[in-house]
This record gives C-alpha cells, sequence and structure tokens, in this order.
C-alpha cells in the first residue's frame, strides 16, 4: 500500500512539474502578445508551481535510498522549502498586483489566456484533492503543503479568468489586481502554517 502510494505521490509530483512548465510558457507568451502583466505574473507563478513539484520529486526519489532518520530530515527539509516558495509568491503577487493598480496597467483581451484560465480551473482542483488525500494517506506534511499550493495556483487560475473576463466583458480592469491581493493574504497564511507546524 505504502509503496503504491509512494509511486502515485512520485507521479502526481512530475505530472504537476510538466503541467506547470507547459502551462507557464504558453502563459508568458500569451501574456506579452496581449501585453498581460496578469497573464505573464500566472506564467511565472506556474515555474514557482513547478519548482514546489520538482521539490515533491526530489523528496519522494529519496525514499528507497534513505533510513528513517534521513527521510525525517528530507521530509522537513522539503516542507520548509514549500513553505518559503509560498512566501516568494505571495511578494510577487503583491507587487504586480499593486504596480497594476498604481500605474493603471490594463491587460488586452487574450483569448488564449482565457483558455488557459480556464484549463487550469479545471485542473488545478482536481490535482489539488488526489494530492492532498494522497499526502494525508502518506503522512507526509510536505505533499500536503504542496498540494495547498496547488489549490492556491487553482485560485489564482479563477482570479485570472475573472480579470480577464471583466476586462473583456464590461472593461473593469481593476478586479484582476484586487483578486490578487486577496490570493496573497491566503498564500503568506499557508506558508506561515507551514512552517508553524514544522
Amino acid at each position: 500500500m505504502y509503496s503504491r502510494l509512494h509511486r502515485r505521490a512520485l507521479s502526481l509530483s512530475y505530472f504537476t512539474v510538466g503541467y506547470n512548465i507547459l502551462e507557464g510558457i504558453i502563459s508568458i507568451f500569451a501574456g506579452i502578445l496581449a501585453g498581460s502583466i496578469a497573464l505573464v505574473g500566472f506564467g511565472l507563478d506556474s515555474f514557482i508551481e513547478s519548482l514546489s513539484g520538482g521539490i515533491m520529486i526530489w523528496r519522494f526519489r529519496k525514499r528507497d535510498i534513505a533510513s528513517k532518520d534521513e527521510e525525517e530530515r528530507i521530509e522537513k527539509k522539503a516542507s520548509t522549502f514549500v513553505a518559503y516558495s509560498f512566501f516568494v509568491l505571495a511578494i510577487y503577487v503583491l507587487y504586480e498586483s499593486a504596480k497594476k493598480l498604481f500605474f493603471e496597467e490594463i491587460p488586452s483581451p487574450s483569448l488564449i489566456g482565457i483558455m488557459i484560465a480556464i484549463a487550469s480551473s479545471i485542473v488545478m482542483p482536481i490535482l489539488y484533492i488526489i494530492k492532498y488525500q494522497t499526502g494525508k494517506s502518506l503522512k507526509s506534511k510536505s505533499l500536503i503543503a504542496d498540494s495547498k499550493e496547488t489549490l492556491t495556483c487553482a485560485f489564482l487560475s479563477i482570479a485570472l479568468l475573472l480579470g480577464l473576463g471583466l476586462n473583456y466583458l464590461y472593461g473593469f480592469w481593476q478586479a484582476d489586481p484586487i483578486v490578487g491581493l486577496v490570493i496573497v493574504i491566503f498564500l503568506i497564511r499557508e506558508g506561515y502554517e507551514t512552517l508553524k507546524e514544522e
């Protein structure tokens, strides 16, 4: 059972990295074409999410060659890395949201961006649930923390969709950075709680 769960955790991590790298490349490209800070920021968030997935790959691949004590040290180190990635993402989202509001940087409508946001709004919640359940079964704090980062990515996807959608339909460009500021609070809270658990 544990071995099957371990393989599932590793597969989920590989999927996270692959999906987010692809999503990041497309988002940044579409963001540059549309002049959209929101899309570029979302793409950079995807790379941070792939970093978190990469940490999970490192953590679960080490299991077969690690002693029990070493495995616990790896688990703690992985949880700490994931926690700090929350803070890095929070600083970036806060900066971009505030800058966008202050300078009135209005993203142009982007059909590719809307399609990316819809896809991620579907994929990320499903990935979060599977990761979270697997993490609970393995009693892996780092995988549970990583699942929460995936959930954050889902919220960012919805924020991006809301921001691009309201701008496209009603010209209400402020929706995207306002939702971004709300997500910053969530990111800081999750990072703090992950560190506190350790």
